[in-house]
């Protein structure tokens, strides 16, 4: 042995005993359209979906064994082909299929979960009507998770995206001001808005799914305007109490807001008035609001 190598053997570090925690693999990024065709009014669902399988993956991870184990091109395939052969409501039943379908045939699968982001289309309107066959995409999006072992599932739903804003009824006063580095002023009358992020988990019990989202979606934009907001924090939790009143197979419901700011310009430096009309929309930084709202 060379005078190199005996000095590469001697630096050379001791592995550690290792084990396998907790792992999943599966396919990401599958993007699904489907057109619902067995009507001349059609209907279209366009989802992102996301599936990852758990169970007894060691040997593959270990060993560089690949035995029984499912491919992830296979999961690709099978999200279309079951889309095709089922797929016929919410993203959360979807969701069950999939889970139940992988269990089932992966030898080594003991369970799996299904993510889903719902792109939103409503009809063209033509003439104060609904296009038959022609859509277009809004900007909220639907989210779902379905996780389970084929026979139990817990399912979560949700909301991104929904940007809503009121022209007044919004303040902020009252806070911490007798403080070094406080330099905001107090208002009772500014622009408030947020992009509302919100998910929520269900009692036990049958849900019908596509309906409590769309009961759940209108409420949180019908009680945003219904009220005085003295802070984005009591709009979340008036938000949450409204929609647990409305949606009692909900359990509890989850919320992330921004405050998107809308700051009065300065135009007086022009010789111009500017009563609450003209604002900068600032991109960063902001405040972030996050809660649960549970039921007592």
């Amino acid at each position: 042995m060379t005078q190199t190598q005996n000095t590469q053997t001697q630096d050379a570090p001791t592995q550690v005993r290792v084990r396998l925690g907790e792992n999943n693999y599966g396919k990401a990024e599958v993007n699904l359209f489907k057109v619902f065709r067995d009507t001349p009014r059609h209907r279209v669902r366009e989802l992102r979906v996301r599936v990852a399988m758990t169970g007894d993956f060691d040997a593959a991870h270990v060993d560089g064994d690949n035995t029984d184990l499912v491919a992830t091109d296979t999961v690709r395939n099978t999200i279309y082909g079951l889309a095709k052969e089922g797929f016929a409501g919410s993203p959360e039943e979807f969701g069950k299929e999939l889970v139940a379908h992988f269990v089932k045939t992966g030898p080594k699968v003991t369970g799996a979960f299904a993510e889903f982001t719902e792109h939103l289309w409503d009809r063209v309107q033509v003439g104060g009507e609904g296009h038959d066959h022609a859509f277009v995409r809004l900007m909220p999006k639907r989210t779902a998770r379905v996780e389970g072992d084929g026979q139990s599932f817990k399912v979560t739903s949700g909301i991104e995206e929904l940007y809503v804003l009121k022209t007044t009824q919004s303040g902020w006063a009252g806070y911490l001001l007798n403080e070094r580095f406080t330099t905001l002023p107090e208002t009772h009358d500014r622009v408030m808005a947020t992009f509302v992020t919100a998910k929520w988990e269900y009692n036990p019990g049958d849900v019908d799914y596509d309906d409590v989202w769309t009961r759940a979606y209108t409420q949180i934009q019908e009680t945003f305007t219904d009220h005085y907001s003295p802070s984005l924090q009591n709009t979340l939790y008036l938000l949450g109490q409204a929609v647990l009143t409305r949606c009692p197979e909900i359990s509890r419901i989850w919320f992330q807001m921004p405050n998107k700011h809308h700051l009065k310009y300065n135009l007086e430096r022009f010789g111009l008035e500017n009563n609450n009309e003209i604002f900068h929309v600032d991109p960063e930084p902001y405040g972030l609001m996050e809660g649960w709202v549970e039921r007592a």
